[in-house]
């Protein structure tokens, strides 16, 4: 904790109810924060208050805090427009920073003899290769390039011919229509030249005039009878043709605008940005950063804010996925700074809405390979948050069942999903050994040994478990076992989400249950067919262990028949020799290796066996 946190307190009360801009500054008197506020006592005394309510990123900062100053202005709008200068001059650490560092990018035509296209970050070191650009927008050029290769059919692949002539067998590409396969050596370098300069003017704008040139050719192609080769032309023309459709169908009547749409998982976020123009789509950028405690309001407000302080190409309207903090505020700065009237939209229905939707799966999905997961699974674990109110997404859930045969051998599992699949390195199985016949009974106790070892285990890093707590606790069961639990969570001072999982008569997943009610979640796909698989492997995991117990506890029961071997000696054998066939064999000798087994019990046994 932050020793001079009283000091901070005390100073931070003694600001005026006005509003203005604080700057929070390290040892060294470093600017780490800077923030705007409407009134500096109330927003600033927040830091250092309560800690609980503080992100991991706050409570960073706050510790290194040495002293702040504050500058106070005649209005709200004075203190957004003196935050954003001062953010852009000094570029704070714990700030939301999204810095423009994509460059620009280029076409790029390789020096080989079959010529290949590609686009580019930067210009490389090849001196053959030509460059056409550069160009401001990574995401046009992409896009472009990618149609282009695909229409003309030109090659992708990183190999140079003609020297890897029939080298290797053609690739997917080539079976599925996208490349014309240079690699068999049956194309000529004539054609495969036809083909490069077409769409090399294809992306010089010079679209109907190919299209004209390629009409002429399949026309003559058809008066001379080379239908194969007229069919081809044909199918050029057909695609270029496609692909302006279906920009005019996208993208229709899509005024100049940014489009704004986040989102979060496991504490790092991603913002989409979505740029418009003459109803086309040509720009596409994504920023990664940690999460905060603010309210998704306060979010998008930054997110505007920093965005727009490092640029000048500003949109008549703004489109946001939701509410934005200080709306008016931010379209008068926003106003101020291109010169002329901006207004932020929060669209309800229609084609922006549509547009907002495209905006936020950019965002899940470049999250998403950002973690290592998949576009689905991010998807899915937000819909779980967003169904049971969660703070976070459950990246990592425990759920947890309990089996027996009619009160005996009572046992508990306990599996976990991470990202959304089984992470069997992290299940554990439990013996009951207080209750019997009592489910509530033995949740409790489940639960109770799991945490006494996170205690145990919480400072030794263990990532895959008792060390780590879960995001989310599903119990196979209704209410009651939620409310089993629940005085354990407290007893621990855990703020752990607890559900159960409702089954129908069918023994099918039916609802989420809670303490209070009931969840349905059939109209839910996803997120019903992701708490059915959780559900059906901690049956499946409790069940093969409750059977694996049963089957060793009558094995043991039939040795305990022989003189002198109790179930704690019967247990011990079993241990040892694994199999009752196994001590069938075993001599005296051997016998007498187990614990507790002197010579007499050993002769016992060999007796009984060989009588």
């Amino acid at each position: 904790m932050n020793a001079k946190m009283p000091e901070l307190r005390k100073k931070a009360m003694s600001l005026p109810l006005l509003p203005g801009v604080y700057i929070m500054k390290n040892r060294k008197d470093e600017i780490i924060y800077i923030g705007k506020a409407k009134k500096l006592k109330n927003r600033v005394s927040q830091y250092f208050g309560s800690q609980n309510r503080h992100s991991v990123k706050v409570l960073k900062m706050v510790e290194n805090v040495d002293h702040f100053d504050y500058i106070v202005t005649d209005s709200e709008f004075e203190a957004l427009v003196l935050e954003c200068s001062l953010i852009k001059q000094h570029m704070p650490k714990y700030n939301i920073l999204l810095k423009d560092d994509k460059g620009y990018s280029y076409i790029e035509i390789s020096g080989d003899k079959y010529k290949k296209i590609s686009a580019v970050l930067q210009k490389g070191d090849d001196p053959k290769a030509e460059y056409i650009g550069p160009y401001t927008s990574s995401f046009a050029v992409k896009q472009s390039v990618d149609t282009a290769n695909k229409i003309f059919k030109l090659y992708q692949c990183n190999k140079s011919f003609p020297r890897d002539f029939r080298k290797a067998r053609p690739c997917l590409n080539y079976y599925i229509s996208q490349c014309c396969g240079v690699c068999t050596g049956k194309v000529s370098e004539k054609e495969y030249n036809e083909n490069f300069n077409q769409a090399l003017r294809f992306l010089k704008g010079d679209t109907q005039s190919v299209i004209n040139e390629l009409n002429e050719k399949m026309l003559e192609a058809s008066e001379n009878l080379e239908f194969e080769a007229a069919a081809k032309y044909r199918d050029k023309i057909t695609a270029i043709n496609k692909m302006k459709d279906k920009q005019k169908v996208v993208y229709n009547n899509i005024e100049e605008q940014d489009v704004f749409a986040c989102a979060e998982n496991d504490g790092t976020a991603c913002l989409a940005v979505l740029r418009f123009s003459d109803s086309k789509l040509y720009d596409s950028e994504h920023f990664f950063f940690d999460t905060s405690e603010d309210s998704p309001e306060t979010q998008r407000a930054e997110f505007i804010t920093s965005f727009y302080n490092m640029r000048s190409n500003i949109p008549r309207r703004i489109t946001v996925e939701g509410e934005v903090e200080d709306r008016e505020l931010l379209e008068k700065w926003l106003s101020d700074k291109k010169g002329k009237k901006v207004t932020i939209f929060v669209p309800a229905r229609g084609t922006q809405v549509e547009v907002v939707k495209m905006c936020k799966e950019n965002a899940v999905e470049k999250l998403a390979l950002y973690k290592g997961k998949s576009g689905k699974t991010v998807a899915v674990l937000e819909e779980l948050q967003n169904l049971l109110g969660l703070k976070t997404t459950p990246d990592y859930i425990e759920s947890y069942d309990i089996s027996h045969t009619a009160g005996s051998d009572s046992v508990g599992g306990m599996i976990v999903f991470k990202d959304g699949k089984p992470y069997k390195k992290a299940y554990r199985r439990f013996a009951i050994k207080s209750f019997a016949n009592d489910d509530y009974g033995s949740m409790n106790e489940v639960l109770t040994r799991r945490f006494n070892e996170y205690v145990l285990n919480k400072d030794k890093n263990d990532a895959e478990g008792f060390g780590k707590l879960p995001d989310l606790i599903l119990l196979d069961g209704g209410e009651g076992q939620v409310n089993a639990v629940m005085p354990v969570l407290r007893e621990f001072g855990l703020e752990i989400p607890v559900f159960g999982m409702v089954k129908d008569d069918k023994h099918h997943t039916r609802a989420i249950a809670f303490d209070g009610g009931e969840i349905e979640i059939n109209s839910k796909r996803q997120v019903f067919t992701l708490i059915s698989d959780i559900q059906n492997e901690v049956h499946r995991f409790s069940i093969d262990y409750h059977h694996k117990k049963h089957a060793k506890t009558t094995i043991s029961l039939s040795l305990t028949k022989i003189n002198g071997i109790g179930e704690a000696k019967a247990r011990a054998l079993l241990k040892h020799f694994k199999t009752v066939s196994a001590i069938k064999k075993a001599t005296v000798e051997e016998l007498c290796e187990v614990k507790g087994i002197n010579k007499e019990l050993a002769e016992n046994v060999v007796k009984f066996y060989n009588r």
